[in-house]
């Protein structure tokens, strides 16, 4: 029964983009981030849902869309390069058969980066591709929040969020990021959203999501999450008009949630501080010194699934404490073929020096557009309140997502790609707005034609 639901559901979502082409690019997007093929048992397994959806976004932008708006910017040049590296890495990678298999999923997140703001040409665009990235996350996020209550707290690996598959947005580190990432993207629709005007009932459905999202980092027991949710509230004080109240209200929410935080997550959380102790951050920190070592040997990287080869061996440490005596345990663990547990290693590893490099110019230019974008319509003109906030919500969904990779092998999430190209399709409509404003005035101080000579 539920496989006809999403057959429908997808059938009719298909249907509208016959109807307004630009539809198919959010059919795509819905596919990517809640994979419904994976959901279900048979009819959509047989079919290649992601690819009709894909070709018939590019067939119809390229056969019926208006592309006389369209603009390239630089940072899509460079997802482009990112994508060529990426091929040429893979031919030579040191693991072909297991690259192959990353690389099969990796090109088209990028080529659909690059592709995607040619289509962002209007405000209502960016709003609707926004719009579907909140709601297919929280098709995940809201059955993850709705466990972690009924269950009292799912635990680290053990929250079940509708797949078995750990992988995607269904892992419990990538989805405590996103789900963190998106709150100010969410409070962005409370005030300026215009596909669902903002009433009571959409500001309800967004109270509680938001809610729902600061749920799933204690729901999967993921530390990237609590520093995620701490990076955003400082991040939100910086736009606060009141800041002393904001402080206020976060110190009495904390007070308010510790009591009910459950044993689970605030165990795990304790490990933060004694990292030397816990067999996963000394992994990650063992992965990356041999990643850098490999590196300085392999400065274009080993290709895609490089770490298969890592040999590890490293300490934890136990500290006890009897009658006043301090006991210290050293055990050795040896280990091998551990994932990079780092964005930032992972491009290291894998890509090289040159691939780490393009991956940190398209994510910073991302930040400094957003900052050059709020402070330049901070003034807030009549009819451009909306831009000044969502270049704020962007940023700081980005901010999240960097601190988050610095934890998680997440360099080439969709999700995230599809952000970025969001920032790119509202920095080319807003330079061609500013363009045909600086154009207009001129054209109206233009001598009028001579009157035609009279006998």
């Amino acid at each position: 029964m539920r496989d006809l639901v999403f057959v429908a559901f997808l059938a009719a979502f298909f249907a509208f983009g016959f109807r307004r082409p630009f539809i198919f690019a959010l059919v795509y997007v819905y596919i990517d981030i809640v994979s419904p093929q994976r959901l279900t048992y048979f009819l959509l397994n047989a079919v290649p849902i992601s690819l009709i959806a894909v070709g018939l976004t590019v067939g119809a932008w390229a056969l019926v869309d208006d592309k006389k708006d369209s603009r390239v910017a630089p940072r899509q040049l460079l997802i482009v390069l990112l994508l060529l590296y990426c091929f040429a890495t893979t031919k030579s990678a040191d693991f072909p058969i297991e690259a192959v298999s990353k690389w099969e999923w990796v090109w088209k997140a990028l080529a659909f980066a690059a592709f995607l703001p040619l289509m962002l040409r209007t405000k209502l665009r960016i709003e609707a591709l926004l719009l579907i990235m909140i709601l297919a996350a929280s098709s995940i996020i809201i059955v993850g929040g709705i466990k972690t209550v009924a269950s009292g707290g799912g635990g680290y690996g053990q929250l079940d969020l509708m797949v078995t598959n750990n992988s995607g947005l269904y892992e419990g580190s990538t989805i405590s990021t996103v789900a963190v990432a998106i709150i100010p993207i969410i409070l962005w629709f409370t005030k300026y959203g215009t596909i669902f005007p903002p009433d009571w009932r959409v500001k309800g459905f967004s109270y509680c999501l938001v809610f729902a999202c600061l749920l799933i980092p204690v729901g999967t027991s993921t530390r990237t999450g609590l520093l995620c949710i701490a990076l955003l509230a400082m991040l939100m004080l910086r736009d606060s008009k009141r800041k002393v109240l904001f402080l206020g209200i976060l110190a009495v929410l904390g007070m308010i949630a510790v009591p009910f935080l459950p044993s689970a997550f605030t165990d795990r959380m304790s490990t933060i501080k004694t990292y030397k102790a816990d067999e996963s951050a000394s992994t990650r920190l063992a992965v990356w010194k041999w990643t850098w070592d490999y590196a300085k040997d392999h400065p274009f990287g080993g290709g895609f699934e490089m770490y298969r080869q890592n040999r590890l061996s490293y300490d934890t440490e136990t500290v006890q404490k009897v009658e006043g005596t301090t006991t210290i345990e050293r055990k050795l663990t040896v280990d091998q073929a551990r994932a990079f547990h780092s964005a930032y290693f992972e491009m290291l590893g894998e890509q090289g020096w040159p691939g780490l490099a393009l991956w940190l110019i398209i994510n910073v230019t991302g930040l400094f557009r957003m900052e050059v974008l709020r402070r330049r319509y901070r003034r807030q003109l009549p009819g451009e309140e909306w831009i000044s906030p969502l270049a704020s919500a962007l940023q700081m969904a980005h901010f999240c997502y960097l601190l988050g990779a610095a934890f998680i092998g997440i360099a080439f999430q969709p999700f995230v790609f599809m952000l970025i190209g969001a920032q790119i399709g509202l920095d080319t409509y807003l330079a061609r707005k500013r363009s045909e404003a600086a154009w207009q005035p001129i054209r109206r101080k233009r001598a009028p034609p001579p009157a035609p000579a009279t006998a």
